[in-house]
């Protein structure tokens, strides 16, 4: 008698249903995690700009103005207040400041609003103000430490 190998259509069809849910329960699941992983980026990113403009204020005495804007963490601005002691090679280790995770530039005030030095913002998945979930703005202000 031949001995067969193999495994039969009932076992197989187990072995699709068991696969059919576990998709069903981990795709949803997965599916959010690139929306949460660019929130995430975005906060990381916005503390590096912040500790970026804390160099630069040690260096210079002041953050640079709205005006000379982020652009001022890379190269040396040419509008007044200008800087006294700055950097060779700017504050950042990038050719250029980055941008948020869903492609806009980040938002940046000096001074910021409500007595602070200034602002950074990411506009969130949709670029506009406000909004909830993954469009919610990310505020420099309203991270946590």
């Amino acid at each position: 008698m031949r001995h067969q190998s193999g495994f039969s259509l009932i076992e197989l069809m187990i072995v699709v249903v068991i696969l059919g849910l576990l998709a069903t329960l981990l795709v949803p699941r997965i599916m959010d995690r690139p929306d949460e992983a660019r929130v995430t980026k975005a906060k990381v990113d916005i503390r590096t700009l912040e500790s970026a403009l804390r160099l630069y204020r040690l260096d210079n005495g002041v953050y640079p103005t709205t005006e000379q804007g982020l652009e001022a963490l890379i190269r040396k601005p040419d509008i007044a207040p200008l800087p006294r002691n700055y950097r060779d090679g700017g504050y950042l280790e990038a050719s250029s400041v980055p941008r948020d995770p869903w492609g806009n530039a980040y938002r940046y005030r000096s001074p910021g609003q409500q007595g602070r030095d200034y602002e950074i913002t990411s506009l969130g998945t949709d670029g506009k103000e406000g909004g909830t979930g993954f469009a919610q703005d990310i505020n420099s202000w309203e991270l946590d430490d």
